[in-house]
């Protein structure tokens, strides 16, 4: 019974979703991108990490997914280099894409202008190679943090040096928080907690669910109806073990995967985007901001207070990075 009412939660979001109403039933298009790669987790284990990418990218071929995965080349060195860069390589021969998300992992408002530009052009020199051996380009770059540089002098040398070097930004519209979940997850699996794993995940999939109707909610705000939508997840052993749930998350909300280059189409992605602040935030906020317009206040939430309370127990970065 304990079980069963483990997974109410998102079951309960699921039928939400099933139920949406009719702009719901229209099909619709989603890019998933998944950052820091080779991973994110607070388990220094290499074999972890290994599984993570295997199963992850398993389950996406499974399921047929394209996705985009995002590099912070730092890591590569943070366990065993010719291992992590196979974790890339991995991505790359499934089929799927790879992008810059800078070499460190760190915030323009940190960096200044020329020093996250710097960061930037180090973050590829392992991934561009990669897909250059595969007759790919780089081409996509994604904001750690969303933030994309303050005040907006800033915000524009960093956006016309992007353009210089053949850049384009991965924008994000749905955004599930999942690495707030991802690291008390990583703690269980490590405390062999399976009730915690379980409820982690349960509590996981009814935010993603409440997160993918917001963004859909708040598209039809901004633009009158349904937009292709870009989902920010991360590269962690969380999605790799939800997959097949956040598949079911994705048919109900009648949301296909489609390649990130697909979803750019749409012509709302040619949006003006007049935010330059510190904070970053969805570009669904952005353009509310070059729009004037109000986004639901329903969905609109921070993640449950004992997710972040767990959060905080294994990571306490939250005064020292910013919290995206």
């Amino acid at each position: 019974m304990a079980g069963k009412l483990r997974h109410i939660g998102w079951a309960l979001a699921l039928a939400a979703l099933c139920c949406a109403g009719p702009a719901a039933a229209r099909r619709g298009m989603v890019a998933l991108t998944f950052d820091d790669l080779p991973a994110l987790s607070i388990l220094p284990d290499q074999d972890y990490i290994d599984y993570t990418n295997e199963a992850l990218v398993a389950g996406l071929k499974r399921h047929h997914f394209a996705a985009t995965g995002f590099v912070n080349e730092e890591k590569i060195d943070n366990l065993q280099r010719d291992r992590q860069i196979a974790n890339l390589a991995r991505w790359l021969d499934a089929g799927l894409s790879l992008g810059n998300h800078t070499y460190s992992h760190s915030s323009p408002n940190t960096l200044g202008a020329d020093g996250y530009i710097a960061d930037i052009a180090r973050g590829e020199r392992i991934t561009r190679p990669l897909l250059a051996a595969r007759g790919l380009k780089l081409q996509w770059f994604r904001h750690p943090y969303l933030e994309t540089g303050y005040p907006r002098a800033v915000r524009d040398k960093i956006d016309d040096w992007l353009a210089a070097n053949g850049y384009r930004v991965a924008p994000v519209t749905i955004d599930a928080e999942d690495w707030e979940f991802a690291e008390p997850y990583d703690d269980a699996i490590a405390r062999r907690d399976v009730a915690r794993q379980e409820r982690i995940r349960a509590a996981y999939l009814a935010y993603t669910a409440m997160r993918i109707r917001w963004s859909q909610a708040s598209a039809r705000v901004l633009f009158g109806r349904d937009i292709a939508q870009v989902m920010l997840l991360h590269c962690t052993r969380l999605n790799a073990d939800t997959l097949g749930q956040l598949a079911a998350l994705l048919r109900a909300a009648h949301l296909r995967p489609v390649t990130l280059a697909r979803a750019m189409r749409d012509p709302a992605y040619r949006t003006r985007d007049d935010y330059a602040e510190k904070n970053g935030v969805t570009w669904l906020e952005r353009w509310a901001v070059t729009l004037h317009k109000t986004l639901p206040e329903e969905g609109d939430e921070d993640p449950p207070a004992e997710i972040q309370t767990e959060y905080d127990r294994v990571d306490n970065d939250r005064l020292s990075t910013p919290d995206q």
